[in-house]
């Protein structure tokens, strides 16, 4: 097997050519990075509220109200119950919610 017999004089007009294309590179202008903006992490405050809740015999909640308004929750669970469906009652519920702080 015979091997190609690499030319040294080629070889080096390439490196002459590429290290001149690159010297004519450096004499323009580069373009600046553009700063990049820090990300402040935004804040979660988790907090539990209370609601009435309306359910079923099967534990299932039907309807939810916020904490002053308990009569209409009431009433709510008595209109159910009156319409021939088992029975309805109002029972005091806690959920979590997140509130991002900017």
């Amino acid at each position: 097997m015979a091997r190609k017999v690499a030319n040294r004089k080629e070889l080096r007009a390439q490196v002459e050519a590429a290290e001149a294309a690159e010297a004519s590179d450096e004499g323009a202008p580069k373009k600046k990075k553009a700063k990049r903006k820090s990300r402040s992490k935004k804040t979660t405050e988790v907090r539990m509220k209370m609601f009435w809740g309306v359910f079923n015999q099967s534990m299932k909640r039907v309807a939810l109200y916020d904490f002053d308004q308990k009569e209409e929750a009431e009433a709510k669970a008595a209109d159910l119950s009156k319409s021939g469906k088992p029975p309805h009652f109002v029972q005091k519920v806690k959920e979590t919610i997140e509130e991002t702080i900017e």
